[in-house]
């Protein structure tokens, strides 16, 4: 999913509405125009106890999805934070380890940054494969570590080398999560089949009751229609969190470079 700017989110959500307003109304307007109206009334009982039941099995669904989505994205931006942080944190573990290991971890450590917020960002939105540069770069990382020569005899430089591996391996989980959350929060096709055919029956089947007057009855089933596109449109938004009306940017590791000068 390519990112869009909040305008355009606005637009795109403004015409899904719109679209399905217009479609509810013409249906209704068709379904009171032209067909029976002959025992409509009759319906009202079991076409009421028809929509109950679907209605609420369709809401069910949809607020399931929306709050996983929801949730997703502030795990998401809570992850990237996670992840700088660490690689901040052990960047300055390792400032206390003999020479060369503080300068040729800073720069590592900077280039790192550099390339999620430049290359991996941008691969994350689009949806295409990330590069593997950043794992390179961590491995260097890692093996610098476990290579600055530490005297057992000295505890406070083996806490600062052990501190800077945890914070390593912190990095890896946080970046690992992060990588695998664009697959995992991708809403599958049977879902949105369901989504689909749960919002046409809920929108269409208004149409079987009988007593209302054709003006409150076109406004009835378009709002129904106009609500329930606007919902399956936050859903298509908040798919990929990286992309997307709720998109989630790469601020955390411009900070992290920030901090890292």
């Amino acid at each position: 999913m390519a990112s869009l700017s909040p305008v355009n989110v606005y637009v795109s959500g403004l015409i899904w509405v719109v679209s399905a307003v217009v479609a509810g109304a013409v249906v209704a307007y068709s379904v009171r125009r032209f067909g029976p109206d002959e025992g409509r009334e009759d319906n009202n009982t079991a076409a009421g106890q028809a929509y109950t039941i679907v209605g609420g099995l369709h809401a069910v669904v949809v607020a399931f999805v929306l709050i996983s989505l929801f949730d997703a994205v502030s795990t998401v931006r809570d992850d990237a934070y996670t992840e700088a942080r660490a690689l901040v944190t052990a960047t300055w573990a390792a400032d206390a380890l003999p020479a060369p290991v503080p300068a040729r971890m800073r720069a590592l450590a900077s280039d790192y940054a550099n390339t999620v917020a430049d290359q991996e960002w941008p691969s994350l939105r689009a949806g295409t494969p990330v590069p593997n540069t950043g794992w390179t770069q961590l491995d260097q990382m890692r093996a610098l570590i476990d290579s600055a020569p530490v005297s057992s005899d000295d505890d406070w430089l083996e806490n600062r080398k052990t501190e800077a591996s945890d914070d390593l391996l912190d990095v890896y989980d946080a970046r690992q999560q992060r990588l695998n959350a664009d697959a995992d929060n991708q809403v599958g096709a049977v879902l949105w089949f369901v989504l689909a055919v749960g919002s046409l029956l809920f929108v269409l089947l208004p149409n079987l009751f009988g007593g209302t007057r054709l003006v409150p009855h076109v406004i009835i089933v378009s709002t129904l229609a106009g609500t329930t596109a606007l919902l399956c449109f936050a859903i298509f938004q908040l798919q990929n969190p990286f992309a997307g009306g709720a998109q989630v940017g790469p601020d955390a590791f411009t900070q992290a470079l920030a901090r890292l000068g």
